[in-house]
């Protein structure tokens, strides 16, 4: 089961970063990804990392405030979110992959971490 933590209440601008434990044995040979899921809203993607850490993605309307990195001897997942906004209010999931490579396809997802919530207000 993936572990998330680090969600809380934000005012605009401010920063929170996000974790994700992933007691997976192979965690390194896994994509690993962020979505998030407003009220009355279909889960959405955010962020994914490659195996190594060397490839990431991003959703365009998270690109240049959010960092998503690794480490795999700790086999964590961080979502650093930089400038949050209103529009960032969501239950936060992390979530693993088998593909080699990044996805952004929520049905390629089979292991899901129980969500963290950030709200932005001020």
């Amino acid at each position: 089961q993936l572990q998330a933590s680090g969600g809380g209440v934000v005012r605009p601008g401010g920063s929170l970063r996000l974790s994700c434990v992933a007691p997976l044995r192979t965690f390194g040979s896994y994509t690993m990804g962020w979505f998030r899921q407003a009220p009355g809203q279909e889960r959405e993607f955010v962020a994914a990392i490659g195996r190594s850490g060397g490839v990431t993605d991003y959703a365009d309307s998270v690109k240049g405030r959010f960092t998503i990195s690794r480490d795999n001897a700790k086999t964590t997942v961080y979502l650093q979110m930089n400038n949050l906004e209103a529009d960032d209010t969501a239950n936060y999931y992390c979530a693993r992959s088998r593909r080699t490579s990044t996805t952004r396809n929520r049905g390629l997802y089979d292991l899901w971490g129980q969500g963290t919530l950030v709200t932005v207000s001020s």
